[in-house]
């Protein structure tokens, strides 16, 4: 087991963050993580950090916070929260999240409390978070099981084994425990561009997809849109994996040209709260109507969050023959559902074009790319899903068959 947790360290450290010598490191991560960022501190001064700066939170005391604070308090953010984010930013640091969510967190808090907060730190931490989308530093996600998480995701299981399960999953996942996981994952980024590039050739100008469950949907690709995979530049120059697992190449949509309906294939974790069962009707690029069987009201809180929130902002392909769909755990955590399933994301766009550096962002708005103070990414793959890909000549292109990639498109 430390093996695994020092070889899990290191694959965060050296290809999710890909931490260079005389790089400053921020550490974000829960009270309950503490041992595992001491981990992660220790191997990034291993690949010659400058300095690893940790902040911690404590989710019972987040929960308390929504229950019981002030309601003026959700309208504020203390200026210092900003300013410490951004600083860093400015300086090029590498940013490593360690999660540990209970999927339920929140639950029985008042969606208008929740609404509110996000509204105010959305808005706060814009420019922090423009960065990150837009790659400014290179940053990562983790996640490690917490006692709530694992109870959720094995319910008949004692806690002590649910967790043990669970790192067991979070292993398999990430590739720590079949040779070293570095050599494996840069591998990984190799095979995947290659996809991307595959998709990038076709510069298809519309995707039409087709399930049992009720999707129809048709997505309009804007002008010089690009496929991307896990291994991205960021503007230090280093490659960098944002998320861990991956399994996804995504692409932004032109957010006015998305039609039709689709219909989750996976519960979405949403601010601590399930929402399950989501169906979502889109005219004109716009999501006119939104229908869930459970957390209806959280959902359309977030959708109401601001005019961007309602219109997509990513579009993502993941086989369903991929290693986290074929061991057959629900995580009830976006950060692994997501890398099981195709899905799309409403909210805010990842801003990725082929000549990106030659447009302003107003010229990428006016093609299309979405701004929203949020991002939300829910699960839509299934063993049956059809995409069909439309070329600027007319051509149809089988990108999907059967819930995953169409000849052509292996690799």
């Amino acid at each position: 087991m430390q093996q695994r947790l020092t070889d899990y360290a290191r694959l965060i450290v050296e290809v999710g963050a890909n931490v260079q010598a005389g790089q400053t490191v921020l550490v974000a991560a829960s009270v309950d993580s503490a041992c595992f960022a001491r981990l992660i501190a220790e191997k990034a001064y291993d690949a010659g950090a400058r300095e690893v700066v940790t902040r911690f939170y404590d989710e019972q005391l987040k929960r308390m916070h929504f229950l019981r604070a002030d309601a003026a308090v959700f309208d504020e953010v203390a200026r210092w929260v900003p300013e410490f984010y951004n600083e860093y930013a400015e300086k090029g640091a590498a940013l490593i999240s360690i999660t540990a969510a209970d999927p339920e967190l929140l639950l029985g808090v008042d969606p208008d409390r929740i609404q509110r907060s996000n509204i105010s730190t959305g808005t706060a931490l814009k420019g922090f978070y423009d960065k990150q989308m837009s790659n400014a530093f290179p940053w990562t996600i983790a996640a490690i099981p917490s006692e709530a998480w694992a109870k959720k995701v094995f319910p008949d299981l004692p806690p002590a084994e649910a967790v043990e399960r669970l790192w067991d999953a979070i292993f398999t996942a990430v590739h720590v425990g079949a040779g070293d996981p570095v050599v494996v994952w840069r591998e990984k980024i190799k095979t995947m561009d290659t996809r991307a590039a595959a998709l990038n050739a076709h510069r298809f100008q519309k995707l039409r997809y087709k399930n049992s469950l009720g999707t129809d949907l048709t997505l309009t690709l804007p002008e010089e849109h690009l496929w991307t995979a896990c291994g991205e530049e960021a503007g230090t120059g280093q490659v960098f994996v944002a998320n861990m697992p991956t399994e996804e190449i995504f692409v932004l949509p032109d957010k006015r040209g998305t039609e039709g309906v689709v219909c989750a294939s996976m519960p979405l974790s949403l601010n601590g709260n399930l929402v399950e069962d989501i169906k979502l009707t889109f005219e004109g690029g716009k999501i006119v109507k939104a229908e869930a069987s459970k957390g209806l009201e959280h959902l359309e809180k977030e959708l109401d969050i601001d005019e961007g929130a309602r219109y997509l902002g990513e579009i993502a392909l993941v086989p369903y023959r991929s290693p986290i769909s074929e061991m057959g755990i629900l995580f009830y955590n976006t950060l692994f559902d997501e890398n099981a399933s195709c899905h799309l994301a409403f909210g805010k766009a990842y801003p990725k074009f082929r000549d990106m550096a030659e447009r302003t962002e107003e010229e990428l708005l006016v093609r299309g790319m979405n701004d929203s103070l949020v991002h939300v990414d829910f699960m839509i793959g299934t063993a049956d899903l059809e995409i069909t890909g439309m070329t600027e000549d007319g051509r149809e292109v089988a990108v999907f068959r059967d819930g995953n990639f169409a000849e052509g498109f292996g690799v």
